[in-house]
């Protein structure tokens, strides 16, 4: 398990440095990874992201960006972390962070009504 951790560690690291780096897709420019999460055999890494800005437009590009650039991100990953075989990508957008911002909205307009009040 602690294995894993430092794994998961040492890739999320390395994929930030491609996306930020390497990828040459103006898509992918914004990209935050927020985290990853391998299975215990190793055979899949789900990536969770977030889009710098969060438009609606820009996660749905990102996303297929992301689809589209899943082969070179995958194969630059094996150059960057050793192991005996590369997992397959799967990539999620984490919504925590819109979750966040609707909910800070919604209390500012209550505190705002209030106010008013």
């Amino acid at each position: 398990m602690a294995n894993i951790k430092r794994l998961e560690s040492n890739i999320k690291r390395a994929l930030t440095k491609i996306l930020r780096e390497d990828a040459k897709d103006p898509d992918l420019q914004y990209v935050n990874v927020v985290d990853v999460e391998l299975t215990n055999e190793l055979s899949y890494l789900t990536i969770y992201y977030t889009v710098l800005g969060g438009e609606h437009a820009e996660k749905e590009s990102v996303a297929t960006a992301l689809e589209r650039s899943s082969k070179f991100i995958r194969t630059a990953l094996a150059e960057r972390v050793q192991l005996r075989k590369m997992p397959t990508l799967r990539f999620n957008y984490d919504e925590t962070l819109d979750r966040a911002n609707r909910i800070e909205r919604g209390l500012k307009a209550v505190l705002e009504d209030d106010e008013d009040n």
